[in-house]
C-alpha cells in the first residue's frame, strides 16, 4: 500500500517516464549521469550544439577516410618513383591503413567504456597519431617503413579518431539517428573527390616527401577547430566495461546481418578499383578516366544521406534490399554491358548511389539486433559491423 500511494503521488509526467521509457544507447547507463538534471543537458535531435557536433563528425569522417581512400594516388606514384619502384608490397600500405581503421573498433569502444573520462580526447589523440605517422613516413627509405607509418600507424590513429563518433552520435541523435549517420558517412564521399585531386597536384609538383609533410600539417590544422565540438552529450565518470555484453555475437539476427554486411564489403570496393583502367580500355583520356571515380564518390554522398533518411522511416530490411538490389542490377545491366563511356558514367552514378549508402543502414540494423538480444549495446553492435566491413576490405 505504501508503494502504491508513493506511485500515485508521482506527477503524471514522471509516472509516464518511469513506466513508458524505452531505453536507448544514450541512457542505458543513465544511473551514472552523476545526478545531472536532464534539462541542463543539450537537446537531442536538434539545437546548435547537436549540429556543431554533427559537423565535427562529418569532418572527422572526411579526413580519416577521405585520405585513406585516396591512397591509390600515392600507390601509382610510388610504383614509378625511387626508392619504392619495383616493390610488390606497395598495395599493403593502403590495405593496412583501411583495415586497421576498421578492425580494432570494438576494442576502442571497450576502452572508452572503461575510461569514460578520457573518451573525449580519443579523437584528438587519434589525429595526433595520424599526423605524426604521415610526417614520419616522409623519412621512409623503403616500403616497409611506409607500411608501418602510412599504413599501420595511420590506420590505428584513424580508428582512435573516428570511433568516438559512433559512441557519441547515439547520445546526440535518437529520432534522426539514421539521417545523422548518413550525413556523417557522406563526408568521405565528398573528400574522396577533393583529396585525390589535391594529392596528385602536390605529388607532381613537390614530390612524395614534401606532400606527406604538407598533409601531416594540413590535416592537423583542418581537424583542430572541430575537436572542441567532437564531445559526448552526457558526461560519465565511472567505468561501465563490466556492463558490456557480447552475447549478441551468437544471436541469429546479428549473424545474418553481419554475414550480409561482410559480403557487401567484399564486393563494394572492386568496381572503384577497376573503374579508371576499364575506362581507358574504352578510349578515355586520363581526365575522363578519373571522372568515373569522381562520379562514384559524389553519388555516395547522396546515397548515404538518402539511405540514412529512409532508415529512420522504414524497416532496415527494406533499406538493405533497396541498396543491394540497386547495386547488383547496376553491375549486371550497366557495367556488364558498358561498351561506351557514357554507359560507364551512368553505372558510376547508379552504383555509387545505391552501394555507397549501404552503411547508413547500420544504425537501424544495430537496433534490430538489440531488439533480439536486449543485453546488446548498439554502439558495440555498430563497432562489430565496422569490423565486418574491415574484414571485407582486407
Amino acid at each position: 500500500m505504501m508503494a502504491t500511494k508513493e506511485l500515485e503521488s508521482l506527477p503524471p509526467a514522471l509516472f509516464k517516464e518511469t513506466f513508458s521509457h524505452t531505453p536507448t544507447s544514450s541512457d542505458e547507463f543513465s544511473d551514472d549521469i552523476d545526478e545531472l538534471d536532464d534539462s541542463r543537458l543539450p537537446p537531442v535531435d536538434g539545437g546548435y550544439q547537436a549540429w556543431l557536433f554533427l559537423a565535427a563528425c562529418f569532418m572527422v569522417e572526411g579526413i580519416v577516410w577521405g585520405f585513406a581512400q585516396s591512397f591509390g594516388v600515392f600507390e601509382n606514384y610510388y610504383r614509378t618513383h625511387e626508392p619504392f619502384s619495383g616493390s610488390t608490397e606497395i598495395a599493403s600500405i593502403g590495405t593496412c591503413a583501411m583495415g586497421l581503421a576498421y578492425l580494432p573498433t570494438p576494442i576502442v569502444i571497450a576502452i572508452m567504456f572503461a575510461f569514460p573520462r578520457a573518451r573525449r580526447w580519443f579523437s584528438t589523440a587519434g589525429f595526433v597519431l595520424m599526423c605524426l605517422a604521415l610526417g614520419l613516413s616522409s623519412f621512409s627509405t623503403n616500403v616497409t617503413h611506409l607500411i608501418m607509418s602510412q599504413g599501420v600507424a595511420y590506420g590505428i590513429g584513424g580508428c582512435l579518431a573516428y570511433t568516438p563518433s559512433i559512441l557519441f552520435l547515439s547520445d546526440w541523435f535518437v529520432e534522426k539517428k539514421g539521417l545523422a549517420f548518413g550525413i556523417v558517412w557522406s563526408g568521405s564521399g565528398l573528400t574522396g573527390i577533393l583529396f585525390p585531386l589535391i594529392l596528385q597536384t602536390l605529388l607532381n609538383r613537390y614530390g612524395w616527401q614534401t606532400t606527406l609533410r604538407a598533409c601531416s600539417i594540413g590535416l592537423f590544422f583542418l581537424a583542430a577547430p572541430f575537436m572542441t565540438f567532437h564531445k559526448p552529450r552526457v558526461p560519465l565518470r565511472h567505468s561501465h566495461l563490466r556492463q558490456l555484453s557480447l552475447r549478441f555475437l551468437w544471436d541469429k539476427v546479428y549473424l545474418v546481418y553481419q554475414l550480409g554486411n561482410t559480403m557487401q564489403a567484399l564486393g563494394f570496393w572492386i568496381p572503384s578499383i577497376f573503374l579508371t583502367s576499364y575506362a581507358r580500355t574504352l578510349g578515355a583520356s586520363d581526365f575522363l578516366a578519373s571522372l568515373t571515380v569522381t562520379l562514384f564518390n559524389l553519388m555516395t554522398v547522396f546515397g548515404c544521406i538518402f539511405t540514412g533518411y529512409m532508415a529512420d522511416r522504414h524497416h532496415v530490411t527494406k533499406c538493405i534490399l533497396l541498396s543491394s538490389a540497386g547495386a547488383v542490377l547496376s553491375v549486371f545491366l550497366l557495367w556488364g554491358l558498358a561498351t561506351r563511356l557514357a554507359t560507364l558514367y551512368i553505372f558510376c552514378i547508379v552504383y555509387g548511389f545505391f552501394a555507397g549508402g549501404y552503411s547508413s543502414s547500420w544504425s537501424a540494423l544495430s537496433h534490430e539486433v538489440q531488439k533480439s538480444e536486449r543485453s546488446a549495446h548498439v554502439s558495440m553492435v555498430f563497432a562489430f559491423l565496422e569490423t565486418g566491413r574491415g574484414v571485407g576490405n582486407v
